[in-house]
């Protein structure tokens, strides 16, 4: 069973958030934690991955040339899976104690970079039109170091500044505003593994109803 978020670790988050828009979060979780995702990610057959788009609705498109890695959506069905969405709904409802943002829900999916692969510097929501607020990531890699690459790249809202290089190592988590900061994840140099998420807040109206794409 994945743990909770305590006081302290949703007060630091907080804090972060409303100050900088981001934080790092370096082995947040557990060794045994952590080892239950990378059983679940590594226990996959190639087939149950798809390539990743980019853009939402009948805008998205597959475009290798801004990102190539593969993606599987984890399942309520799953123990490990539930998990981790149940430990990322306290965190949920947390933080819309302290900050009041209205986050309504969050979608998560298993992301596999193989050698080679990057995702281009990119924004996670459009401004004004997208739904997710709080982007995160977590990396489930063991023992990489900067000669691996695939760091991700946190960039200021002017997009040339960096504000920080993120090492891919097991356990780290990433959240950050996803309006606001541009990012990119570099080449990586050998099989990098992660989770990527994103709360989002309900668009739903009398007219349309909200969905996950």
């Amino acid at each position: 069973m994945l743990p909770r978020f305590n006081a302290l670790q949703v007060q630091t988050i907080s804090d972060a958030i409303e100050q900088q828009g981001y934080i790092v979060l370096p082995s947040f979780l557990s060794e045994h934690s952590v080892q239950a995702l990378v059983s679940r990610i590594t226990s996959f057959k190639k087939e149950a991955f798809k390539k990743a788009a980019i853009g939402r609705g009948f805008l998205q498109q597959q475009n290798s040339a801004v990102r190539s890695d593969e993606i599987h959506w984890l399942e309520q069905e799953n123990q490990t899976d539930h998990d981790f969405l149940m430990l990322m709904e306290n965190l949920r409802q947390q933080i819309n104690q302290q900050l009041f943002l209205g986050l309504f829900d969050y979608e998560c999916h298993y992301a596999v970079y193989e050698p080679g692969n990057f995702y281009k510097k990119h924004l996670d929501a459009l401004k004004g039109q997208s739904n997710r607020v709080l982007s995160t990531v977590l990396y489930l890699n063991d023992d990489w170091s900067a000669a691996d690459g695939g760091e991700l790249i946190l960039y200021a809202e002017d997009g040339t500044t960096k504000l920080q290089t993120v090492l891919p190592a097991k356990g780290t988590l990433v959240i950050f505003l996803s309006e606001q900061f541009p990012h990119e994840v570099l080449a990586a140099k050998k099989i990098r593994y992660s989770i990527a998420g994103w709360f989002r807040v309900n668009a739903s109206d009398s007219r349309k109803v909200d969905t996950l794409e």
